[in-house]
């Protein structure tokens, strides 16, 4: 089958940290034991986000296979270029999100093995499909789609106490004042309390793209999630299905008004 403009999408939905799943060969890197590498995925995974973000319209969606913790596509592969070196948590993490120990910072040959094997394969994938788009239709539309724990980690560099349902990241080139206003508008008309940039900044561009092509739009959406997680053993609640709904409805919208 042929893909005509009218078959691609215009919308790509960017779902990150959303796997649990660690390598066998990778495994004993992590100095972690079973328990604790199950309590630091319980807290750094976005659980149900490639659930939550499946909207019934078309749209491509890119979806991380791996755990963040064995590479994080949403670092810069560029260490110098990435503030959360400093907390160790750039690309490949060294530092769980205690700032205890999770492995030792790999080997040149073995960190380029990690980053040609996740995260460049998978960026590839991403930018592949937002060219597509852009041959298609003339702009992409990307949301990036993640969660945030209802109480500040211990890693993250916002502590207050205060957290709102719905995080929008924006990016000042790549985000446009009309697609921020309608999320937000979207969002705060369903009953949800919205913030900008809180607790977490920006959004995810590929890397041919990011600062060069207006065309190109993206916005950070992140679920806090209280609004669909018990937390105690991090299972859905009873608020989930709504919360799937609601956001199947405004995803509807989003990618509508694409182009």
């Amino acid at each position: 089958m042929v893909n005509t403009a009218a078959s691609v999408p215009t919308t790509i939905l960017h779902i990150p940290h959303d796997a649990t799943v660690i390598p066998p060969d990778v495994r004993p890197d992590i100095v972690l034991t079973d328990a604790e590498l199950a309590a630091e995925l319980h807290a750094m995974t976005d659980a149900y986000t490639a659930e939550l973000f499946d909207p019934p319209v078309p749209v491509i969606r890119c979806v991380y296979p791996v755990s963040r913790l064995v590479v994080d596509p949403e670092r810069f592969a560029d260490d110098d270029a990435e503030p959360m070196v400093a907390r160790g948590m750039g690309v490949i993490y060294t530092r769980t999100s205690r700032g205890q120990p999770l492995r030792a910072a790999p080997d040149a040959a073995t960190r380029a093995e990690l980053l040609a094997r996740f995260y460049w394969l998978h960026h590839t994938a991403l930018t592949a499909a937002t060219d597509q788009v852009l041959a298609a239709h003339g702009r992409c539309r990307i949301l990036d789609c993640h969660s945030f724990a209802a109480s500040a980690l211990p890693y993250e560099l916002d502590q207050s106490p205060t957290r709102p349902d719905i995080c929008l990241g924006t990016d000042a080139f790549h985000t446009p004042a009309a697609l921020y206003d309608q999320a937000h508008a979207l969002f705060a008309a369903a009953g949800f309390t919205v913030a900008r940039d809180r607790p977490f900044a920006g959004t995810l561009v590929p890397e041919p793209h990011y600062q060069q092509t207006r065309a190109v739009e993206s916005l950070m959406i992140e679920l806090n999630r209280g609004l669909y997680l018990n937390a105690t053993d991090g299972t859905r609640s009873a608020g989930f299905s709504t919360l799937k709904q609601t956001l199947d409805g405004i995803l509807r919208i989003l990618a509508s008004t694409a182009t």
